[in-house]
């Protein structure tokens, strides 16, 4: 039977809610918002916003991050907005990574990217982790030269971005002390050439804010480009730095490794994801 052009059709609610459910995500800064701030944004009921979500997850075009009941966009809505970064891409080929990771040492990891002065915790198995001391980890920001994840992305990075990061940093923005290590260039030199060689970073309870914790990371890299840092989180009393060393190291390689190399099997058309 031919399609009535002129005919007039009404609008499917439940479509186009869930339209605005996606726009609405895709506008987060961080990418990802609970049920609730969608709610709030779109202006629907809360269960409504629950019962679209729970349907675009189904559909594969949304996923729900189990450490912090949050959603974000998928691979799938790549070809409807411009809403999927690379830190998404990331995350969601890591996840099921970490988890695995998890499964050998048993000590919580974070996957972190960077943020202008620091670096943001974009996924975790703090949730999971038996050994875990923080539970709401995801978005938190760590400091860039005093914790392992950001060392690692920090000396990995091209020398024109290290020198952007400087440039903030000796500002004061990122607090706690940064300045004057920025500022000291013997020390960048030294931790830059360290991290390279090294392979990984570490962090035995140079965090003030975090004196109690301490730990190890290598960084995150598809091809020659540095995306973020994988760490493993541990109690600085429960082992020695070459005690870490000697349990992480090898499995964070590992699993960094991977993800790469996944990262690479599922570019379309070999280009680096979100590139044009």
């Amino acid at each position: 039977m031919a399609l009535d052009r002129d005919a007039v059709y009404a609008n499917v609610r439940g479509l186009t809610r869930g339209l605005d459910v996606l726009r609405a995500l895709n506008r987060m800064e961080s990418g990802r918002a609970t049920a609730q701030q969608l709610a709030v944004e779109t202006g629907l009921h809360r269960t409504t916003v629950r019962r679209l979500l729970e349907t675009l997850v189904a559909e594969g075009f949304v996923r729900r991050s189990e450490s912090d009941d949050t959603f974000r966009l998928t691979l799938q809505v790549r070809a409807l907005s411009e809403g999927f970064t690379d830190d998404e891409w990331i995350s969601t080929i890591a996840a099921p990574l970490m988890g695995e990771l998890l499964q050998q040492v048993v000590w919580p990891s974070d996957l972190t990217t960077p943020d202008g002065d620091a670096m943001i915790i974009r996924e975790t198995t703090h949730r999971f982790s038996p050994l875990s001391f923080h539970r709401a980890m995801v978005g938190r920001r760590l400091p860039m030269l005093l914790t392992a994840a950001g060392r690692a992305y920090f000396a990995s990075s091209p020398e024109t971005e290290q020198e952007n990061i400087l440039s903030v940093l000796r500002s004061g923005a990122g607090g706690e002390g940064q300045a004057a290590l920025a500022a000291d260039a013997t020390y960048i030199r030294n931790l830059i050439r360290r991290v390279r060689e090294d392979g990984f970073s570490t962090n035995h309870g140079d965090w003030t804010e975090q004196r109690n914790i301490s730990a190890v990371a290598v960084p995150l890299c598809a091809g020659e480009r540095v995306l973020g840092s994988l760490n493993v989180v541990y109690l600085s009393r429960a082992l020695k730095p070459a005690e870490a060393k000697a349990k992480f190291v090898a499995p964070l390689a590992s699993v960094a490794a991977r993800i790469a190399s996944t990262m690479d099997a599922r570019r379309p058309g070999g280009d680096a994801p979100g590139a044009g």
